[in-house]
């Protein structure tokens, strides 16, 4: 009896700490992140050849959060800041976590007057940083995560344990009855990949009476019993498919998370030049306000010697204020592109930054190299502004009759830039290496093995099962009943077999008959999508080539057009141009320019479109990208 009182009382302390105090919050969060991260950087190193350090807790040092807090932007309340800025609300389970704002320092906030300057490069860490889409894409990866932790948890040992305390009173005849009983219970489960699944029990209960003969009895039980599928449902194809399903869901999350950081890179990018082309059209059309306020006065002097019509002055006033009107206008157009581009970054629009604007400049300069025989743009000269020679003749060809027959050369990919391949080469590519349709082939064995599971579910269901139970328990009102100790040799066991001879499975068949159709339904689109890929490539293929036509064509056109300016300039001081073809060749000059500077920025968004959707753009986690090299 004395054993057993002490067995009661050990299990009860033991119950009583770990109810009283569990596992705080933090070690439950700690623990999931651990092996969500562990999920996701093996993930990472099996399915894409490289691990990546991987959390989704953003840094302090956001650079929205120093922009607002640095130049004093305007905030609605503590969430424009960040959580970890939010007030504690009553019952927070961690004290300080996420209502903590962590230290800055104030020398890396930008100043509240000086715009910050931000290059290509850093744009692509910032948008990685800051940028929502980006954050709820790593947040829907590490919840693949968590969903395979819990699948992998239903074949782990599974502990439970209970610890209770009564007490009781009847009232009979002017008599009381008090009854006092503390139960203990620990149980165990376990399920196996073979569909075999145990579950045991072990309690330890005392019940006393408080009065009358003031009687006790102990009761110590163990039970254990097990359920083992023998046809429907058995199989570790069968069981684990849940598992499976979710360790799938993890690597396509993994994928698409990939293929979002690559889009994400190429579409800053993109904005990126984007702007800076706004901005090269300001300065062509502040350059081009500039010369016909000049060529105003000059039409304003020949008029007062009496070289020039008061109407051609009126003409050139005219120019003035639409170059003017153009000027105003391009300014707008780039303030509004900046500050959506802000929006990309993850900025807040009211941001006082801007971009480097000798990106445009080396843009044109590896253009130039990559593109030697098309066009030569001359070292130092502003983004464009004109090439010092261009493929192509403005006039006839020497030795060649004017009315000779006309032959035109077709655009070829005789002589592109490194990334003009072979259209079969480059679908070769990308079937190769994108990762959606790698998701995509994955779904079609998804839906090869829900066919599989469905069949199982049209089978006879035979378990066989068995169990075992010695002792007893004792509670409230059994304190006079004696004693009910462990006795394994007078216990009660059985086993048996259970069997479902599938007389109905008409919802079975159903679902079994609709699994085809799924799989049929998947296989068309791998097939769609891969089609689609191919159509993009080509497609990109075909802009890559009209692109470089382009270059070489404004290239060109801007040669052209600052000899028409020149002469135009010679012609009208000579009294042999009117000042409207001064004001035309103008016109055609800030065109040709911003033609010359777009087209730049579409070669290369071309080239860094054609990489990512040949799935070959390799994006680290800090958003900076590895191009492909063809060669």
């Amino acid at each position: 009896m004395r054993v057993t009182c002490l067995m009661f009382l050990c299990l009860g302390a033991l119950l009583t700490a770990g109810l009283l105090g569990g596992c705080s919050p933090e070690h439950h969060r700690r623990g999931v992140d651990e092996r969500a991260t562990a999920i996701v950087e093996g993930t990472q190193r099996d399915a894409l050849g490289r691990q990546e350090p991987f959390t989704i807790d953003q840094p302090a040092d956001l650079l929205r959060r120093r922009l607002l807090l640095g130049q004093g932007l305007p905030t609605a309340g503590p969430a424009s800041l960040g959580a970890d800025y939010l007030d504690e609300i009553e019952h927070w389970p961690e004290k300080g976590f996420r209502t903590t704002p962590a230290e800055i320092d104030p020398a890396s906030l930008p100043a509240k007057d000086t715009p910050l300057c931000l290059t290509l490069n850093e744009a692509l860490q910032v948008a990685a940083a800051n940028n929502r889409e980006y954050q709820a894409r790593k947040e829907e990866l590490y919840r693949a995560a968590l969903g395979l932790d819990l699948e992998r948890d239903a074949f782990a040992n599974t502990f439970t344990g209970a610890l209770d305390a009564s007490y009781s009173t009847q009232l009979q005849s002017g008599t009381a009855r008090q009854d006092a009983a503390s139960g203990n219970s620990l149980g165990w489960s376990r399920r196996l990949m073979n569909g075999a699944s145990f579950t045991g029990l072990f309690a330890l209960d005392l019940a006393r009476l408080l009065t009358l003969d003031r009687a006790s009895a102990y009761g110590v039980l163990g039970d254990l019993s097990v359920n083992v599928p023998m046809l429907r449902g058995s199989g570790r194809h069968i069981v684990t498919e849940p598992l499976t399903q979710a360790e799938r869901n993890v690597l396509y999350a993994a994928y698409a998370w990939e293929r979002y950081k690559r889009t994400l890179a190429v579409r800053v990018a993109s904005e990126y030049l984007s702007v800076l082309q706004q901005l090269d059209q300001v300065r062509n059309a502040e350059e081009n306000y500039r010369q016909l306020i000049l060529a105003g006065r000059r039409a304003q002097r020949l008029a007062e010697s009496g070289r020039l019509p008061e109407i051609q002055v009126d003409q050139a006033r005219q120019d003035e204020l639409r170059a003017r009107d153009r000027w105003i206008s391009a300014q707008q157009a780039y303030a509004q592109r900046l500050d959506g581009f802000k929006g990309v970054l993850g900025l807040p629009t009211d941001a006082v930054i801007e971009l480097e604007r000798e990106e445009l400049e080396r843009l044109a300069e590896t253009t130039r190299q990559a593109l030697a025989h098309v066009t030569t743009l001359e070292p130092g000269q502003a983004s464009a502004r004109g090439p010092a020679g261009a493929i192509g003749s403005a006039g006839p060809r020497p030795g060649v009759s004017a009315g000779a027959a006309v032959e035109l050369d077709a655009p070829t990919r005789e002589g592109g830039g490194p990334y003009e391949l072979d259209p079969t080469e480059a679908v070769t590519i990308a079937l190769e290496h994108r990762l959606d349709l790698r998701t995509a082939q994955g779904r079609v064995f998804d839906a090869q093995r829900r066919v599989v599971v469905a069949a199982d579910r049209l089978r006879s269901d035979l378990r066989l099962a068995g169990g075992g139970s010695a002792g007893g328990r004792r509670g409230l009102g059994s304190g006079a009943s004696g004693d009910a100790p462990f006795r394994p040799d007078l216990g009660f066991y059985d086993a048996g077999l259970v069997l479902d001879p599938a007389l109905e499975r008409s919802a079975e068949a159903a679902d079994y008959r609709d699994s085809y159709i799924r799989l049929d339904q998947v296989v068309r689109s791998v097939q769609e999508l891969e089609d689609s890929i191919k159509l993009e490539i080509r497609s990109e293929l075909r802009g890559l080539l009209q692109a470089r036509e382009s270059l070489r064509i404004q290239a060109t056109a801007v040669r052209l057009a600052e000899r028409r300016v020149a002469s135009t300039e010679l012609f009208l001081q000579a009294g042999r141009a009117e000042i409207r073809d001064v004001l035309e060749a103008q016109e055609a000059l800030v065109n040709a320019r911003d033609a010359l500077s777009a087209a730049l920025v579409d070669y290369r968004v071309a080239e860094l479109e054609l990489q990512r959707d040949m799935g070959v753009l390799e994006v680290d986690e800090k958003g900076l990208w590895h191009e492909y090299l063809p060669q």
